[in-house]
C-alpha cells in the first residue's frame, strides 16, 4: 500500500511535475487546487503526509497547516515561493515540519519527504502484490506468507518495482537507480541476471511482466 500525500497547489504547471515526480517515488498523490477543496478531501479521506502552498486562491496554507496540527498528527512540508524570514518562522511556528523554497530539485524533494516521514515515525506501509508481500521496515519479502532472502540489489529492484505498481520503469531507470543507491555499476546484462533470479525466488507468485525492449511493470491489477 502506497503512503498517500496531499498535495495543495493551485498552480497547474508546477502541479504536473510535482504529481509525476511524487508517483514515481511511489506515493499516491491527491491534489487540491484550493483550501475548500483540501478541507473537503480531508474531511473524507486520511493522509500521511501533505505539501501545502502558503498563497492558496481562497485562503492560506499557513492557516491549513494549524488546522491540520490541531486535528491531525499528519506531517507537514510548506512548498512555496515566500521566503520572507517571517514567513518561514510563522510557518515552523505553526508546526511545519518542514519548509522548501521554489525553485527546487525533484531529488531535494522526495529526499526531504521521505526524511519528514522518518522522523515522524509514518514508515511506509507494506507494499503488497499479488502473494507477494515487502515489509518496508523490516526490508522483508515474504511469498505466500513464507520469508525468501533477497540479496542487497535483487531487493532494491524488487522494491522499486512494487513501489511503482503499474508503472513500467524502462531499464535505463532502474539501472539509473541501483547505480544511485549501491554507488556501484550495474551493467544492461547484469540487470538481466537480476531480474531472473528475483523471478526464480518468486516462483510462481512472480509478478513481474517484461515490457519487450523498454522494462518491467507489475500489474496494476496483481496488486491487492
Amino acid at each position: 500500500m502506497k503512503l498517500k500525500l496531499l498535495l495543495v497547489e493551485d498552480s497547474p504547471m508546477l502541479i504536473r511535475g510535482l504529481q509525476y515526480t511524487l508517483e514515481q517515488a511511489g506515493y499516491e498523490v491527491v491534489v487540491c487546487m484550493s483550501k475548500h477543496m483540501a478541507d473537503d478531501r480531508l474531511a473524507r479521506m486520511q493522509f500521511d503526509v501533505a505539501i501545502l502552498d502558503v498563497n492558496l486562491p481562497d485562503g492560506s496554507g499557513f492557516d491549513l497547516c494549524k488546522q491540520l496540527k490541531e486535528e491531525t498528527d499528519i506531517p507537514v512540508i510548506f512548498l512555496t515561493a515566500r521566503d520572507e524570514e517571517n514567513d518561514v518562522v510563522q510557518g515552523f511556528e505553526l508546526g511545519a515540519d518542514d519548509y522548501i523554497l521554489k525553485p527546487f530539485r525533484n531529488r531535494e524533494l522526495t529526499s526531504r519527504v521521505e526524511a519528514v516521514l522518518r522522523r515522524s515515525g509514518k514508515t511506509k506501509k507494506n507494499l503488497v502484490a499479488g502473494d507477494v508481500e515487502i515489509d518496508t521496515e523490516k526490508d522483508q519479502v515474504f511469498v505466500r506468507g513464507q520469508e525468501v532472502e533477497f540479496t542487497q540489489l535483487e531487493y532494491r529492484i524488487l522494491l522499486m518495482l512494487m513501489q511503482n505498481t503499474g508503472q513500467l520503469m524502462t531499464r535505463e531507470k532502474i539501472l539509473d537507480r541501483i547505480w544511485d543507491a549501491s554507488g556501484n555499476f550495474v551493467e544492461d546484462n547484469t540487470l538481466t541476471v537480476y531480474i531472473k533470479r528475483i523471478r526464480e525466488k518468486l516462483g510462481d507468485a512472480d509478478v513481474i511482466r517484461t515490457v519487450k525492449g523498454m522494462g518491467y511493470r507489475i500489474d496494476t491489477e496483481e496488486a491487492k
